[in-house]
């Protein structure tokens, strides 16, 4: 097949470009290299196979659009976006642009151009906003979400909040009408927390991989002070990106049953993990003890969010396989040795 990745050198792109490549489908990879981490990414994806990199903002609808006409990929995966909500806040302008605009134009050249593609979209949680209009209770290191024992399913009201929900609320809109209006074949996953190997994750994105980068630097002697928002008590479930890359890759055999659909994504309920759980784990497995300094509850931060994914197993035929222990063991791993 011929696979046309836009953000694939970031983590879950460029995971899915080298699957792409042992697989032994043509693929074409559009990226800015704007984010932390990408150009390092696009160095070591070159090690792994041979593939077309195109450096493009996917705001550039002329550059976009030609690649889509000239290709007409079988499947275009479009993972780039702007994905921190922090930044949202600061310059929504930008957030908006990239994520809202940059995927507009997308549908809109595959409309035109490659009608047969298949467009799987990153969408998020942040979707379902806040969730503060449900019953929670706090046990000693989580919060508890009393009104989904089974995490929250695809029918949670929608409810934009933040100019990051906004932007990619609107995106996973769009993707699921072009379906509906236009005849496309789309199909959109709401994500949890994915971490893994070529996550060169921030303070403000990717918080497995930034709290295992600092209980590394601890474990070396590295002066480790970080900072949390809020408690500590709130969970994300937490799927690696080996489990990530085998749902993406599905999305072809079953697109008859998943076509114009939304699928909330994650590692479900029995991989959930606060992140006072994570710091429990973490200093187990590296004989530490991480010392942090709280401040206030972050804007809108959720105090759960725990996916049900009970209809993608159904659907793909898909399990998460890696547990949440095992897959921060290897998170651990690639970190100490992360270039």
């Amino acid at each position: 097949m011929k696979i046309f990745i836009t953000g694939g050198c970031g983590f879950l792109g460029s995971n899915l470009a080298k699957k792409t490549m042992d697989a032994g489908n043509s693929l074409w990879v559009y990226d800015s290299l704007y984010r932390n981490g990408a150009a390092a990414n696009l160095a070591w994806l070159k090690t792994q196979g041979r593939f077309c990199f195109i450096k493009g903002d996917t705001r550039d609808c002329g550059k976009l659009e030609a690649w889509i006409k000239k290709v007409k990929p079988d499947v275009i995966y479009h993972l780039a976006g702007q994905v921190a909500m922090t930044t949202s806040v600061e310059n929504p302008k930008f957030d908006f642009e990239v994520n809202t605009v940059g995927t507009h134009y997308l549908l809109e050249a595959v409309r035109r151009f490659s009608p047969k593609s298949i467009v799987v979209y990153s969408s998020t949680n942040k979707v379902y906003g806040d969730l503060e209009d449900y019953r929670y209770r706090t046990s000693a290191n989580r919060f508890v979400c009393e009104d989904w024992p089974r995490g929250f399913a695809e029918d949670t009201p929608l409810k934009f909040t933040t100019p990051y929900g906004c932007s990619k609320g609107a995106a996973d809109q769009f993707v699921l009408d072009y379906s509906k209006m236009f005849g496309l074949k789309t199909v959109v996953f709401r994500h949890s927390s994915i971490y893994g190997g070529r996550q060169f994750s921030t303070y403000d994105q990717g918080w497995i991989g930034w709290f295992c980068k600092k209980a590394v630097d601890l474990q070396s002697g590295i002066t480790a002070k970080f900072t949390i928002s809020g408690s500590g008590k709130q969970v994300r479930d937490v799927l690696h990106a080996e489990d990530a890359v085998a749902l993406y890759t599905s999305v072809p055999k079953y697109i008859g049953k998943a076509n114009g659909r939304a699928f909330n994504i994650g590692g479900g309920m029995k991989n959930s993990l606060s992140i006072l759980e994570l710091f429990t784990l973490l200093n187990g497995m590296l004989g530490i003890k991480l010392r942090y300094t709280r401040l206030p509850v972050r804007q809108s931060d959720q105090k759960v969010f725990v996916a049900d994914i009970r209809a993608a197993e159904k659907t793909f035929n898909w399990r998460p396989k890696v547990d949440s222990a095992a897959g921060i063991a290897k998170m651990v791993e690639w970190t100490r040795h992360a270039e």
